[in-house]
């Protein structure tokens, strides 16, 4: 039995909550391409994202701690797979659309600089009056503008739904064009998991690193409620367990727990408002995907936490701030002389801009290319 595209589309509106995102049900892609025999849309988007260049630069990129600093540590692809595995969970169990919410997954970091969100804040200051930066933003002008993949567009040509679910902390959505609807304030529900579960995936695995590196101790853990209720539950259970072994159960313990309050708490919400189809999901005033109160506050004081004692730990920023003077060096070279750009990049000047056309080029590097890039252009300082 062949399973066509359309066979797919009829399970998914006989599996699928009438709330979910339906990939028959998409409001396409900006330029009208004919339908795959075997796979959805979404499905297309998915591999489309897979396969680009964007996505591979993720393997060398920072999360926190500076790629290669560490063989166990995660870098931005590592964390977006996680955020892929956390997403398809929350979106299986509330009956969603799994092939959108992991599309939207794997794309929602394409856009960050080298060198973490220390290159991001470089990257923004350094771009102050010519429109700035922002990671997202940045995301969505990868997939729409910088990645060719196609004869005569620019972009992976992906459907609105996916794009909608890049367009974080946006005041309002557009609808889709054409459409007659009005802005909305809220995306799809796949659009909101993947969202929560790439917060859920960095609290936990951040605390992960920092304990594997010895930066964070577990004794500063224990005024953090999320951490010591799943702390006190392990030695419950597992009272003979002990160091490396111990905090990595905590942190799986923590996953759980989070996906669980949010999967219950994100039904009730369901139920509640009584929402029918995506369009009623759209035309809600707040979203309907997140945590329960006291989670939601057990979290606010894990990510104080975190930014006062990891992110701007000396051993971190210390080495940040070295990489992203590198970074501020390279950008002002660009831009005293255009013509060490690359051919591709060197093309855009005369649509985005000088400084935007650096500024893509720069945010696209690997954390290892930039290095290499200010060696190349300052042997005698490296």
């Amino acid at each position: 039995m062949i399973w066509s595209r359309e066979k797919l589309i009829e399970l998914e509106a006989l599996t699928l909550a009438p709330y979910a995102q339906k990939s028959g049900e998409t409001a396409g892609r900006h330029f009208v391409e004919p339908p795959h025999p075997f796979r959805t849309d979404y499905q297309r988007d998915y591999a489309r994202i897979i396969h680009s260049r964007a996505f591979r630069r993720l393997e060398y990129k920072t999360q926190v701690f500076l790629n290669g600093t560490g063989d166990h540590l995660r870098t931005r692809l590592t964390h977006t797979m996680e955020v892929v595995s956390v997403s398809r969970c929350i979106a299986r169990a509330l009956g969603l659309n799994e092939d959108l919410v992991e599309s939207i997954a794997l794309a929602h970091d394409l856009g960050h600089a080298p060198f973490g969100h220390s290159g991001e804040e470089m990257l923004d200051k350094l771009m102050r009056g010519q429109g700035g930066f922002d990671h997202n933003e940045q995301s969505l002008r990868i997939v729409q503008q910088i990645e060719k993949k196609y004869p005569h567009i620019d972009g992976l040509n992906l459907t609105f739904e996916l794009l909608e679910g890049l367009q974080k902390h946006r005041e309002f959505y557009e609808p889709p064009p054409g459409s007659h609807a009005v802005c909305y304030l809220n995306p799809s529900l796949e659009a909101q998991v993947a969202n929560l579960a790439d917060e859920i995936a960095y609290y936990s695995h951040d605390l992960d690193d920092g304990l594997d590196c010895h930066l964070i101790h577990p004794a500063q853990l224990e005024s953090l409620e999320v951490w010591q209720e799943s702390y006190e539950e392990v030695k419950r259970r597992y009272p003979e367990i002990e160091g490396r072994e111990l905090v990595a159960y905590v942190i799986r313990c923590i996953i759980d727990r989070e996906v669980e309050d949010v999967i219950a708490t994100s039904a009730r919400r369901i139920a509640e408002t009584k929402v029918g189809s995506v369009e009623d999901v759209r035309r809600q005033p707040q979203p309907l995907i997140g945590y329960s109160g006291p989670l939601c506050e057990a979290n606010r004081a894990l990510r104080k936490f975190l930014y006062a004692n990891l992110y701007y730990h000396p051993d971190v920023s210390q080495v940040n701030r070295r990489a992203c003077e590198m970074l501020g060096r390279v950008f002002e070279t660009y831009i005293e002389n255009p013509n060490l750009l690359g051919g591709n990049t060197a093309t855009r000047i005369e649509r985005d801009g000088l400084h935007r056309a650096v500024c893509d080029y720069l945010s696209g590097m690997t954390d290892r290319y930039l290095l290499d890039e200010y060696a190349r252009l300052f042997p005698s300082l490296s």
